[in-house]
């Protein structure tokens, strides 16, 4: 038979545990006087010899029927509450239930009334605000970059304001005149004022206020000394205040133009204080605002102006119509080479400072590898960089310049008597001269620091609501035209798999192959404007594709016999 295990233990051991027990209840005793914890004394109650001991008992029960009554209204309330949620709940229920049958019954019509309603990012929505803007005022101001003066007038809009009869004025406001020579301004003040009243101006980018001085607080290196300076607008004021005083009432000054030209800021700087949200990105202001600067004059600032599809690819890269976030890669790349094509070659390898290139492909590429955009395998990433450099040549940080025109002819909209009526109420003298001052007090850049820059011309855009096309069809049409390219190539790919015979039917099938990048899209006959788009882009597209010297390069996809 086994044994059971001895619980006999040495000594050492023993002794050991019983030290261990005793510390244990040291701490536990320490930690009771620490407490102060007592054990509770019981009620010794009243003593039989206490006087009046039947009155005291009896106020007892009575106190411990008190509480019990209030424990069971307590309880019953709670209950109460509990109910009425439960109902309510209930009827929630119900409604929503009742709601979803009567939405799936007419939910195309709900469904669109909601997108009308809530959609102020649809281009409609701006045209909408953009038409109130141009009603309700009385003084209208196109804000043009004086980078690119021309391409940024509208004549749609410049024919809907002089063309109204309600008496409009129409201004010219050349914004962002420290980005340009001074001898370019010059001439391009004295072209422009011959048809409208031209001001000179410089806005303030970033405006201080109670946030700009907490941001300055916290971070030191932020410097507005550049930033928030702004020259000419001591002239506009004075120029709508006399206008004001002509007109006898208060005015109401609409502020209009193209994306990136600077509208919001131009009201910040005439108020002396940030009053509108100003962005780099396009479409920062949805909606019509109104700012007041006095009790004669009031502003009212109005969402971009949305270009015609059919402009140029230089004009739609410019006026950030292109957004090289949210757009197509191709229609970024096709942006950065009307730009560069359209650029003094020199100036451009000066500004970004890197050799000779052919082609703005290898402008891109060369420009990645300079600063480091490089993907896995040391490859320049072109297409990241092409958003970036569009990204400069649409805000402020590129300063280039255009030439305004050698002859001046107004367009048709404009006839003398049109000129006559916009410039009348307003002192052209006092004009001119506050412009020569405000020209003179900034520092300008020298044409050999600057790029030159050769105009498209004016850019068309769609005011009226009725001739906006929305981007969701186009890209409806654009995915089945794709779809429908995609089928094509696969039948063409099966039909020359099987004739697969000899070494010069490979080189022929190769031969195509090499030619796809440059698809040709199917369209009308009759569109003129779609065909010379689809050639930019089958250009453009075989031209970033195809690598350079391809006749001299040796191809290993060939087999020599």
């Amino acid at each position: 038979e086994l044994r059971k295990a001895s619980k006999r233990l040495s000594c050492h051991k023993r002794y050991k545990i019983q030290k261990k027990i005793r510390e244990h209840h040291r701490k536990v005793r320490k930690e009771a006087k620490k407490r102060g914890h007592k054990k509770p004394k019981k009620d010794p109650g009243i003593p039989s010899a206490a006087p009046f001991k039947e009155e005291l008992l009896r106020e007892a029960e009575q106190r411990k029927q008190r509480l019990e009554e209030l424990k069971q209204k307590q309880k019953l309330n709670r209950q109460k509450e509990h109910e009425k949620k439960r109902k309510l709940e209930a009827k929630k229920n119900a409604a929503t239930i009742k709601e979803k049958a009567e939405g799936k019954e007419s939910s195309g019509k709900s469904k669109g009334k909601t997108k009308k309603l809530l959609n102020k990012n649809s281009k409609k929505s701006f045209c909408r605000e953009l038409m109130k803007v141009l009603e309700a005022s009385d003084v209208v101001l196109e804000v043009l970059d004086a980078r690119d003066p021309m391409g940024c007038r509208c004549p749609q809009l410049e024919q809907a304001v002089t063309c109204s009869g309600g008496n409009k004025k129409l201004l010219l406001v050349l914004n962002k005149i420290d980005l340009v020579p001074k001898d370019n301004i010059e001439k391009w003040l004295n072209y422009l004022k011959k048809e409208f009243p031209t001001v000179a101006f410089k806005s303030a980018t970033m405006m201080k206020d109670k946030t700009m001085a907490q941001v300055t607080k916290r971070r030191a290196r932020v410097d507005f000394s550049e930033t928030s300076q702004y020259f000419g607008s001591k002239c506009l004021l004075r120029l709508l205040q006399e206008y004001g005083k002509t007109q006898d009432k208060a005015i109401q000054v609409g502020v209009v133009g193209f994306p990136n030209v600077g509208k919001s800021s131009i009201i910040n700087s005439l108020k002396g204080k940030r009053a509108c949200n100003v962005g780099l990105a396009r479409g920062v202001t949805k909606s019509m605002q109104t700012v007041h600067l006095d009790k004669q004059t009031k502003m009212l600032d109005s969402p971009s102006i949305i270009a015609d599809p059919s402009n140029s690819a230089l004009a739609l890269a410019l006026r950030s119509i292109i957004d090289p976030e949210g757009s197509d890669s191709a229609d970024v790349l096709e942006g950065v080479n009307a730009i560069i094509n359209h650029c003094s070659k020199q100036q451009v390898m000066m500004h970004y400072n890197i050799p000779d290139f052919r082609d703005p492909e290898e402008f891109l590429s060369l420009l990645a590898q300079k600063r480091g955009m490089l993907k896995k395998g040391g490859v320049p990433d072109i297409e990241n960089m092409a958003k970036l450099v569009l990204c400069d040549w649409t805000g402020a940080r590129i300063k280039y310049y255009s030439q305004p025109p050698g002859f001046q002819k107004p367009p048709p909209y404009l006839t003398e008597q049109k000129i006559a009526e916009m410039q009348e109420g307003f002192n052209l003298n006092n004009l001119e001269q506050e412009n020569s001052t405000t020209v003179q007090a900034l520092k300008h850049p020298s044409p050999a620091s600057s790029i030159a820059f050769q105009s498209a011309g004016m850019t068309n855009g769609t005011i009226e609501e009725n001739k906006v096309i929305e981007e969701g069809s186009e890209w409806g049409n654009m995915e089945t035209s794709k779809e429908e390219e995609e089928e094509e190539e696969e039948e063409e790919e099966f039909t020359e798999s099987d004739d697969d015979e000899d070494n010069v039917e490979e080189n022929d099938v190769q031969v195509t192959r090499k030619a796809k990048p440059g698809k040709r899209q199917r369209t009308p006959p009759n569109s003129k404007e779609q065909r010379a788009g689809n050639e930019r882009s089958r250009s453009l597209s075989f031209s970033l594709d195809k690598p350079a010297d391809e006749d001299d390069a040796y191809d290993f996809n060939t087999d020599y016999v």
